[in-house]
């Protein structure tokens, strides 16, 4: 038996063997990285992250996207990167319209905003934790991982005294089953979302009947939805979309009414 029939014979073996198990199985590394994605919301019905192959991963870490979805509640959460000169205005909309919201902020943020941040938690809104120098967390140690977060904690208990975070976006929505367990153990509920648009690109605003239809065509039951906040559109449009959705019967919660799992 040759050499070369013998490789072969090997690789076909291994192939046939790899063909017979669940994608599942194959892909799901605890480092494998995943990008937060779903099947938007259309005419109120649910949106699903069922063909993603993550949801198993996210629910088994207690990471959350959706609120009670038997009821008509929404939770607004805004991630604060870098501010753009938007914030104020969407602080303002929320204390008129009083609306609780959370802001998941990066030690570029804390470091360049401290008044703002000031302001966030003098008017009742929680602070999250969006990692201090926004890196694909999936891409670097456990150590790192606690440090980004360790950073923005510490930043921000020196400006406003919060002695701890509960709340944790991944940047870019980027996670693996690692990161969702490490990020778990220091204390961490990861918050995604359920509605979303193509909202950050500030070379790209639309005007705020864009953000307004955006947000409104996806609105459902337990929606967390996720808004840029360096967004003029985002800014301008929040009255508005605040109104409409309180005529259709929702009620704006905060993230500390989410349902236990």
């Amino acid at each position: 038996m040759s050499r070369r029939w013998i490789k072969s014979l090997l690789v076909g073996i291994s192939l046939l063997l790899t063909s017979a198990l669940p994608v599942d199985s194959i892909m799901a590394s605890p480092d494998h990285p995943y990008h937060f994605g779903f099947k938007k919301s259309k005419n109120g019905q649910l949106p699903s992250i069922n063909e993603e192959g993550f949801k198993s991963i996210v629910d088994r870490h207690g990471a959350v996207f959706l609120g009670d979805t038997t009821k008509k509640e929404l939770y607004l959460t805004f991630d604060n990167g870098y501010e753009n000169g938007f914030t104020p205005k969407i602080l303002d909309t929320l204390l008129a319209k009083k609306v609780p919201a959370i802001f998941f902020v990066t030690g570029h943020f804390v470091k360049e905003q401290p008044e703002l941040l000031k302001r966030m938690a003098k008017e009742g809104h929680l602070i999250g934790n969006h990692s201090w120098s926004h890196p694909d967390m999936t891409t670097v140690p456990n150590q790192k991982i606690k440090d980004e977060l360790t950073k923005v904690s510490d930043a921000v208990q020196q400006v406003i005294g919060q002695a701890n975070m509960r709340y944790l976006r991944p940047p870019r929505g980027i996670f693996s089953d690692r990161t969702l367990a490490v990020t778990k153990d220091l204390g961490y509920t990861n918050v995604f979302w359920s509605v979303a648009y193509r909202d950050w690109d500030t070379k790209v605003q639309r005007g705020a009947k864009y953000a307004y239809d955006n947000v409104m065509a996806q609105l459902h039951p337990g929606a967390v939805i996720l808004l840029h906040s360096v967004s003029k559109d985002n800014a301008e449009a929040l009255g508005t979309i605040i109104d409409e959705a309180r005529k259709q019967g929702y009620e704006f919660k905060s993230l500390d009414q989410l349902p236990k799992k």
